[in-house]
């Protein structure tokens, strides 16, 4: 394949019509260009120059593939610009990873900033509700990140970025939604809008009340986070969630758990994370999970203080 240097040396010597005159353009010898236009020539397998009294001149061959060597020149520097930038935070692209139930109250007031901001970083997204999924993207080079609760297996370097807290969603006068917080054995036995096994949150959610001794009664399940405290409010039965999965103008009751439950958000990257993804976990940090006012208005009706269970 031909190197750039021997297509900048082309370039050269259609732009100055001389071999001296491009060597001293390129800071070179003139045995070095000509040597450069030999192996080119070499390469293609034809005449590119024919040598004049008066210096030389390009080939049909040689004015053809000027005009590509010259889109190369500017790929390349193109490509170093694109690399400089992206080592110093200030361009380049982000490849996202995320669960599904993030991507508005974690990611969307980032991305969208950094739209707004810093619009010469291109960003891409894909979702997912399996968490063996994200890690997939990741590992295949398909995502730079993905953004999940708790720390997965494997060797990956993991980012904390975010807490979430895990709420309980009712119908708007639920016996449950009467009290200021809730306890994981106040479930015994209630009516549960569930999620579907291609969901994560469904083995994660048996597996906590199974340790808690708590055995509620799945009335029916969805795959769609979201939909969960929505199916809820409808009136089919209680819901344990992600504060993230309630959206701006819940109909139901939201409540705390006794004592307070959260989760935690991360970042997982197969390496450290390069300078302009570090600064993009650096503002995920500092905006943390977007709650809606109502929901948080109803959560500081009566929430608890006490420490964090898992």
């Amino acid at each position: 394949m031909a190197s750039l240097r021997a297509l900048e040396c082309l370039v050269a010597v259609a732009d100055t019509g001389s071999i001296t005159q491009a060597a001293l353009l390129l800071h070179s010898s003139q045995p070095a260009v000509s040597h450069q236009i030999a192996s080119l020539e070499r390469e293609t397998r034809t005449v590119l120059l024919r040598r004049e009294p008066r210096g030389v001149k390009l080939t049909p061959a040689g004015r053809a593939a000027v005009a590509d060597a010259r889109r190369a020149i500017e790929a390349a520097a193109s490509a170093v610009r694109s690399a400089r930038a992206a080592g110093q935070a200030a361009g380049g692209m982000l490849r996202l990873a995320c669960a599904q139930s993030l991507s508005v109250a974690l990611l969307a007031p980032v991305i969208h900033e950094w739209h707004r901001r810093h619009p010469e970083v291109a960003i891409t997204l894909r979702e997912s509700t399996a968490m063996d999924e994200l890690l997939r993207f990741v590992d295949s080079d398909e995502a730079d990140v993905a953004l999940l609760p708790g720390s997965p297996p494997g060797n990956f370097t993991v980012t904390a970025v975010a807490e979430e807290e895990i709420v309980l969603t009712a119908p708007a006068g639920h016996p449950l939604a009467e009290q200021p917080a809730v306890r994981l054995e106040d479930l015994e036995g209630a009516p549960l809008v569930h999620f579907a096994p291609d969901n994560g949150l469904s083995g994660w959610l048996d597996g906590t009340l199974a340790r808690a001794g708590v055995h509620p009664e799945t009335v029916m399940r969805t795959s769609v986070t979201t939909a969960a405290p929505q199916l809820a409010a409808a009136g089919l039965g209680i819901a344990v969630t992600p504060v993230s999965a309630v959206s701006d103008g819940f109909p139901g009751a939201v409540r705390s758990f006794t004592p307070r439950w959260v989760r935690q958000l991360v970042a997982v990257t197969s390496a450290e994370p390069d300078p302009l993804l570090a600064r993009f976990l650096a503002h995920l940090r500092g905006h943390g999970v977007r709650v809606p006012r109502d929901v948080r208005n109803q959560l500081a009706e009566g929430g608890p203080s006490a420490g964090p269970s898992r």
